[in-house]
């Protein structure tokens, strides 16, 4: 997404099983072309950016599907294990784990004997909302939206926010030209005049932009010895600053590594 200015902002979008109908949507939007000429319209303090139609009045391309409230969790079951990690204890979720590189939790504990002992069937799994987190804006239940109103986290992790809106991805890149924009002033954080929004210039996929011109991103994979040892490390700060290490993280507060690959 390129902000007025030359700001470029990155998204990583969800990977399956977690791509539910909002994702297809956003591909069809960024081909379409559909966020050209939109903008940031809401910057709310300890919150969220959100950015799309401000006008709500243009027209969404077709193509687009409905997407369910039970789309917001998957079947733990469709998860591959192998590809699972024990995630630190939460307040939100029976189990927290990483896969594939995310912050995921679910509704059932970890299962004795390890995860390869699969989960229960009928146990759900969910992503979670950390800082950079891009989710779906809606209006009230049954609406889910369609994916063309998007906001990411730029505070406090918002975790009463999972399973009642969609995750579609999370910002990799570019997050301090959201998270340091001016803050609206009217409800929710609205910009009060249309002069304040951020215009947005192009918004595409990366898979549309020549070769030389795709930014690739690497991520420190998650069923690693070196994830364990740097997981342990966020719980158990031994650093000479730290007089008191805590003992424990929050899910969110260990931030999968992702670096651009030169």
């Amino acid at each position: 997404m390129e902000l007025a200015g030359g700001r470029r902002v990155v998204v990583q979008l969800m990977p399956a099983p977690f791509a539910r109908a909002w994702i297809g949507n956003i591909r069809t939007l960024a081909t379409a072309e559909w966020w050209d000429g939109t903008s940031i319209n809401r910057v709310q303090d300890n919150y969220v950016v959100q950015w799309g139609d401000a006008s709500e009045k243009k027209s969404l391309p077709p193509g687009l599907s409905a997407a369910n409230e039970s789309d917001y969790s998957v079947p733990a079951t469709s998860l591959n294990p192998r590809e699972m990690t024990r995630g630190p204890a939460d307040v939100y979720a029976r189990s927290t784990y990483f896969y594939r590189g995310w912050p995921i939790a679910g509704d059932e504990g970890w299962p004795k004997g390890g995860v390869q002992k699969g989960f229960a069937r009928g146990s759900r799994a969910w992503p979670v909302h950390c800082y950079g987190t891009v989710g779906v804006g809606r209006d009230v239940s049954p609406n889910t939206g369609t994916g063309a109103e998007l906001y990411a986290v730029i505070g406090h992790a918002p975790r009463h926010l999972d399973r009642n809106i969609a995750v579609v991805g999370r910002v990799i890149a570019g997050i301090e030209h959201l998270s340091s924009l001016p803050r609206g002033t009217v409800g929710l954080g609205f910009y009060a005049r249309p002069e304040q929004r951020v215009p947005i210039e192009r918004l595409r996929l990366a898979s549309a932009l020549p070769l030389a011109e795709r930014p690739r991103f690497e991520y420190l994979a998650t069923d690693s010895p070196t994830w364990a040892r740097y997981a342990s490390a966020r719980a158990n700060r031994k650093d000479a600053f730290f007089i008191q290490p805590a003992g424990a993280a929050d899910i969110c507060n260990i931030p999968v590594p992702v670096r651009a690959i030169p």
